[in-house]
């Protein structure tokens, strides 16, 4: 049994996929501390007043990781000490990210630390020598990176558990999955540790966990940020970085800073949103898609819900169906998964080194890779019609300018429904079944975000509602989750 900690209480959980203990138990948080309960802008805010300095921020936020993830299990590895040698003793400029404590996910290098990609087959790799890719940048932000957050192996399972070793737990309910693979990440803002954590979404690694989390997460138009080195020579790029927060106006002020660092030619800048739409949006309503994909009632509610608050806002709404053959869209999109699999697995002791142990890969990534082995031709075909998914999404919004969907078919489930311990097939039906809304926006290269609109009362969780547009339409997006963070407060203080 683990033992979780609020305001000081120490109480019992029951164990990973059991359903007993009381479900609307206190969340495991650090908001008692009252730095924690501020978000990203909040917190520069008090640092630019001189109310704060640069290093009690990161110093709480380094004691809030010690005191809670031993409940929750998000740290993968730390760099605390160093971290608090070289804390700037003041900052540069207003306004900025400089000083601001983040993790950065498991996948992408950070100086000094280990990078495993959350495989137990590559347990003992070393330090790396460089901080890389987006770490880079948001280092290049005045960012303190104090460590790096767990993931499942390779990042293909939406849930952040472990053959091994102890789940990353959800914070609202320590008993369900905080989603994946950004898992980690959530877990730690969800916490209160930190308010921005680094994420990747390659299929909704930072929408699931934002929608399991009530957190924010934006999946940008591929592109936005730099993009990943090891997806150039592959048939499509499916990856971004990104991060979850605490309120979308901390997506925006992250994404206007990040542009001072990296700025792509390829689409228009985003700059700093700051309120909603200019206009009135055409918002097309994709809810259960039958055989494919069926929404639970809180589920269903919160998307009704938020329909009916954007009709009341004045954007005009209606029913829509998916821009692409649902069934044959998860088809394809599952083979090229098993692709990648494949290609991870057996490209990792080139990529990674000799340390690489095959056989403690999970039974999934096993089962991936084999099958992807009984028929690799298809993946010609399989790339082909995947890439034109970005054209499909494009004539849709001829129809209407933003889509709104669940991100998830059904708030969190228990941990183990997902567990790296489950037999191939039934896990890979299982997140099939979770997951159908994510992935059209990792094959089309468009943004979509993640918003908390809703809480299972019952199951203590929250309920996250996805807003999806055209290539390049981020800051759309971003002011319409504005608009609805404004309107309906999250809901999340009734259950924390």
């Amino acid at each position: 049994m683990d033992a979780t900690q609020d305001d000081g209480q120490v109480r019992s959980e029951p164990e990973p996929g059991s359903s007993g203990g009381d479900p609307r138990r206190p969340a495991v948080h650090t908001f008692d501390d009252e730095l924690a309960r501020l978000d990203a802008v909040a917190t520069i805010d008090a640092l630019d007043s001189g109310q704060l300095s640069v290093r009690e921020v990161v110093a709480a936020a380094i004691e809030r990781a010690r005191r809670i993830d031993p409940q929750v299990g998000a740290v993968m590895f730390e760099r605390y000490g160093e971290v608090l040698t070289s804390v700037p003793a003041r900052r540069a400029r207003r306004g900025s990210f400089e000083g601001l404590p983040t993790f950065i996910k498991d996948m992408v290098p950070v100086a000094g630390l280990p990078c495993t990609w959350g495989a137990a087959a590559l347990e003992g790799a070393p330090p790396q020598k460089r901080t890389r890719g987006v770490a880079r940048d948001m280092e290049a932000m005045g960012m303190s990176l104090v460590g790096t957050s767990t993931m499942p192996e390779w990042g293909f399972v939406p849930s952040t558990e472990f053959p091994e070793r102890t789940p990353t737990r959800n914070p609202w309910n320590p008993a369900h999955t905080i989603g994946g693979s950004s898992g980690g990440a959530a877990a730690l803002v969800a916490a209160g540790v930190v308010p921005v954590a680094h994420a990747v979404d390659g299929g909704g690694s930072t929408r699931i966990p934002a929608a399991c989390g009530g957190l924010v997460g934006l999946k940008p138009s591929l592109g936005r940020l730099r993009r990943h080195s090891d997806e150039r020579n592959l048939p499509l790029s499916v990856s971004v970085d990104g991060v979850v927060t605490r309120t979308v106006r901390d997506t925006a002020r992250f994404y206007a800073e990040m542009e001072r660092v990296f700025r792509p030619r390829s689409m228009p800048p985003m700059g700093e949103v700051t309120g909603p739409p200019s206009r009135r949006l055409r918002v097309g309503v994709l809810g259960a898609i039958p055989g494919l994909a069926d929404i639970d009632e809180p589920t269903r509610s919160t998307l009704q819900s938020t329909a009916d608050l954007l009709a009341e806002l004045g954007h005009h709404v209606e029913e829509t169906t998916p821009p692409v053959e649902p069934e044959q869209f998860r088809d394809d999109f599952i083979f090229y998964y098993r692709f990648l699999v494949f290609m991870a697995t057996n490209t990792a002791p080139v990529v990674h080194g000799s340390h690489y142990d095959r056989t403690r890969l999970t039974k999934f990534s096993q089962g991936m890779a084999a099958s992807f082995r009984a028929e690799p031709s298809r993946v010609v075909g399989v790339s082909r019609r995947l890439r034109r998914v970005r054209a499909r999404m494009a004539a849709a919004t001829r129809d209407f300018d933003v889509m709104l969907s669940p991100t998830v078919s059904t708030v969190p489930p228990l941990l183990g429904h997902l567990g790296a311990n489950v037999d191939f097939e039934p896990l890979l039906e299982r997140i099939a079944a979770w997951m159908p809304y994510t992935p059209l926006a990792n094959a089309g290269g468009t943004p979509a975000i993640s918003v908390p609109m809703g809480v299972d009362e019952g199951a203590h969780l929250p309920v996250g509602m996805m807003l999806s547009g055209d290539f390049g339409s981020d800051a759309l997006l971003v002011q319409l989750a504005l608009e609805l963070e404004e309107a309906r407060p999250s809901d999340l203080a009734r259950i924390g």
